[in-house]
Order: structure tokens, then C-alpha cells, then sequence
């Protein structure tokens, strides 16, 4: 065998052992993508009924969110109803409850010096 045949086998040898060792990462990159289909499959069946659970809290709350929205208008009104009221009840009673407690305290100094002039 001439060297060159020699030169010839060892590079067909390497070359088969190239090819083999390829293969084996083939097939390995194979089972790893059949591993990472199974994963997503099961990721994929559990996300899908909690992303319908989402999907039925978000709906729930929106709905609760419309009702608290209805009764703060309602307070709203209410608290300005009272704050109306309440100014009106000033306006009325203020004159007058000045004039009581005016006319309360003036009757209360008369009597007392009329005490103070009865005892002196």
C-alpha cells in the first residue's frame, strides 16, 4: 500500500468518524426538540384554563368596578345633597340661634345682677 492509499483510508476513517459523531448530535438535538415539544404542549395545557380563569376574574371585576363606580356617584350626590342641606340650615338658623344666644346671655347677666343688687 502506497502512502497515498494510506492518506486516503485514514481520511476516509476520519470522515466516517466525523460523520458518526454528527449523527449522534443529531440525534441527540432530536430528542432534545421532542423534550421541548412535550414541555410546551404541557405548558400550553395548563396556561389555556388560567388564562380562561383570567379572562373570568378580569370580567368579574370590571363588573364589580361599573357597581363601585355607581355607588360613589351615589355618595356623590348624597354628600352634596348634605353639604346643600347643611348650608341651608346655616343660612336659616344662624340669625336667629345668634339672637337666642345673644338675648340668652343678655337675660343671664340681668339676673345675676339683679341677684348681686338683691343680696347687697
Amino acid at each position: 500500500m502506497s502512502p497515498a492509499e494510506l492518506a486516503a483510508v485514514i481520511a476516509a476513517v476520519a470522515f466516517a468518524m466525523l460523520v458518526v459523531g454528527l449523527l449522534f448530535l443529531v440525534g441527540a438535538a432530536i430528542r432534545t426538540l421532542g423534550t421541548m415539544n412535550h414541555a410546551v404542549e404541557d405548558v400550553r395545557r395548563t396556561t389555556v384554563p388560567l388564562l380562561t380563569d383570567v379572562h373570568t376574574a378580569v370580567r368579574q371585576a370590571n363588573g364589580d368596578l361599573i357597581h363601585v363606580e355607581g355607588l360613589l356617584e351615589t355618595a356623590e350626590s348624597i354628600s352634596g345633597t348634605m353639604d346643600s342641606a347643611s348650608r341651608l340650615a346655616l343660612a336659616a338658623f344662624s340669625s336667629p340661634l345668634v339672637k337666642l344666644t345673644a338675648l340668652a346671655a343678655g337675660t343671664s347677666k340681668a339676673f345675676r345682677r339683679l341677684r348681686l343688687r338683691r343680696t347687697a
